[in-house]
């Protein structure tokens, strides 16, 4: 215990001495220490999210303006990377429980493969043109996990510049964690 009080002088009791008129005793410092430690426990986090809309709109227009001018990096920069998937999502999916046995390389490399995949149709399709978003909304269902949620079939509903209106899917999953959006995947189911 000797050793104990040593040490929590030399760590706690410079800091605090000089402003308490009392002695410092184990007990105080190492709840000082416990305070201090859990005040640092709650301190905010960078989002470990890139390039984030801060609504479903902005979501959507982000899309669309990348959409128009063909721009596949921004697009793939709207969507999930491989270190947003394994550090937010993965471990709160069913799939990441152990008895299940499968791997995260796995899930991401599927996931990113069929979503690459359903960007450059995406391009092709509707690519170069210009649209004006009228609204956004979910036509499938809205899965709740811990930090996150995911809603399903994103459905925009656009005006192209012959007056023509379209409701589209142009990606698949929304995801949403702390009033941030981003694409789940470009599939479209």
């Amino acid at each position: 215990m000797a050793r104990l009080d040593r040490l929590c002088h030399k760590l706690i009791g410079p800091v605090y001495a000089p402003y308490m008129n009392l002695r410092l005793d184990t007990d105080v410092l190492l709840c000082i220490l416990l305070s201090l430690l859990l005040t640092g426990c709650h301190a905010p986090l960078q989002s470990p999210l890139s390039n984030t809309q801060p609504t479903s709109r902005a979501l959507a227009l982000a899309v669309l303006a990348a959409l128009t001018t063909q721009d596949i990096d921004q697009l793939e920069s709207l969507a999930l990377n491989g270190q947003e998937f394994r550090e937010v999502v993965w471990p709160e999916l069913p799939s990441s429980r152990p008895e299940r046995g499968v791997p995260v390389s796995y899930a991401w490399n599927d996931l990113h493969q069929k979503s690459t995949n359903a960007l450059r149709r995406l391009v092709s399709r509707w690519g170069g043109r210009t649209y004006t978003l009228l609204d956004v909304s979910y036509d499938g269902e809205t899965t709740h996990y811990e930090t996150f949620q995911v809603h399903r079939e994103t459905r925009l509903h656009v005006r192209d510049a012959s007056g023509e209106e379209h409701e589209v899917h142009f990606y698949g999953s929304t995801l949403v964690r702390d009033s941030e959006f981003k694409i789940f995947s470009f599939v479209v189911d």
